[in-house]
């Protein structure tokens, strides 16, 4: 009995993993749609998301059997519920990228914004796709980093400087949000990475999220 939990937790593991990765290629084909307007990397962030909501409910249905079947308790039991709520965050992250590509869809044939507005998109986007690369080794190796607010920061630079741009811009009040609410979905995805290694460090040391202190590298 033991040994067939550990390898359906093993399973869970691998699945999340997959998932990580789901989303980091998701971050990083969004990144190329939106730079060179290209729409096939749009229809493969689409394609990738529908992947990894997918995954999203095979991993959403292997926790539900093992807390019915196995009644975890202890470690095994944190492991269980965090690899479900890691899985939503994936999920959320996925949603987000996808959200991004929708708009670069929509502004096809031409691009989303001006090329000042364009190189800060695109370097949200580039620290989207590296924290979720990060996040995919600390859910493989099952433990948590300690450089993750080093993003966070670099993320609300962009946000700031961006809010700025389309505060001295041309576009339209309608462009200007669009944009805005873009560059808050990238921002957003950085937030759901670090809930991710919250959780991670939950599982390591079983100090909750809520109550876990800001560390440095």
């Amino acid at each position: 009995m033991r040994t067939q939990f550990t390898r359906e937790l093993i399973a869970l593991t691998d699945d999340l993993t997959r998932m990580c990765r789901l989303a980091h290629d998701a971050a990083d084909r969004v990144t190329d749609a939106l730079v060179d307007a290209d729409l096939a990397a749009t229809y493969e962030v689409f394609a990738l998301d529908e992947q990894l909501q997918k995954m999203y409910g095979a991993c959403e249905a292997r926790t539900v059997v093992l807390l019915a079947l196995q009644a975890p308790v202890a470690r095994d039991l944190r492991h269980v519920v965090t690899a479900i709520q890691i899985a939503g965050e994936l999920s959320r992250i996925g949603t987000l990228i996808s959200g991004v590509a929708d708009q670069v869809y929509r502004s096809h044939p031409g691009h989303v914004a001006p090329q000042s507005i364009m190189n800060l998109l695109a370097a949200m986007c580039g620290l989207a796709a590296r924290r979720t690369a990060a996040a995919a080794e600390s859910v493989a190796m099952g433990r948590h980093r300690a450089d993750t607010d080093s993003a966070s920061h670099a993320m609300r630079d962009l946000r700031i400087r961006l809010r700025t741009a389309l505060d001295n811009g041309t576009e339209t009040t309608p462009a200007a949000i669009d944009l805005a609410l873009l560059g808050g979905h990238l921002e957003r995805c950085i937030d759901h990475t670090d809930r991710i290694d919250r959780l991670i460090r939950f599982l390591d040391t079983g100090i909750p999220p809520t109550a876990q202190e800001p560390e440095r590298s």
